[in-house]
């Protein structure tokens, strides 16, 4: 490189333009409490409820207690059904709703499906019971969970477990990925 030499006039320019100068004598910077940045608001929840939709499309029959269960969102192949008996996913997450009221399952549910897919869990296990005590043999829960987790907006799929796991008295539930990882679902 070459030095480039400065004229007087250059250099009288130089010095007008930028202004009286000061040598520092300390590089540490004091911080200061006056310039704090302003808060941001926080996320608002919606109500749990407003998770399950209000369509009424879901003509579905009664199952019995030793019937499975099993859903799978349309757009979705039937492979994904397999791929989660069979613990492809992985279970990320666990709940047992079974001797709760159904009132108290719902809230129960709605907040640990709200939990989990906030976390970024992707496949979780519920496990409902089979409906032993039920009046009429008709498995309150079960039918009440099959309804409800077609109607929540971030389930894209759920089949009753493997037996080793609760068999007819449980499901895993495969949760649609979060905004949060950018919202893909990748099921390859």
């Amino acid at each position: 490189m070459v030095k480039k030499i400065l004229t007087s006039e250059d250099s009288d320019l130089f010095r007008q333009t930028i202004g009286k100068v000061r040598p520092v004598n300390n590089d540490k910077i004091l911080l200061t409490t006056e310039h704090k940045p302003k808060p941001y608001p926080k996320e608002t929840r919606l109500p749990l409820a407003c998770l399950l939709t209000l369509s009424t499309e879901h003509d579905l029959d009664k199952v019995g207690i030793e019937d499975s269960l099993s859903y799978i969102a349309p757009g979705l192949q039937t492979s994904v059904l397999k791929k989660i008996r069979k613990g492809f996913f992985g279970l990320d997450a666990e709940i047992d709703l079974h001797g709760l009221t159904s009132n108290a399952a719902k809230q129960q549910l709605l907040q640990f499906l709200y939990n989990c897919t906030y976390s970024g869990c992707r496949c979780v296990h519920i496990v409902h019971g089979k409906g032993y005590r039920s009046a009429e043999q008709q498995p309150v829960l079960k039918n009440n969970l099959n309804l409800w987790l077609r109607q929540h907006q971030d389930v894209l799929a759920f089949c009753s477990a493997p037996q080793k796991d609760g068999g007819t008295g449980a499901v895993f539930v495969l949760l649609r990925l979060t905004n949060k990882y950018g919202d893909h679902d990748n099921i390859d």
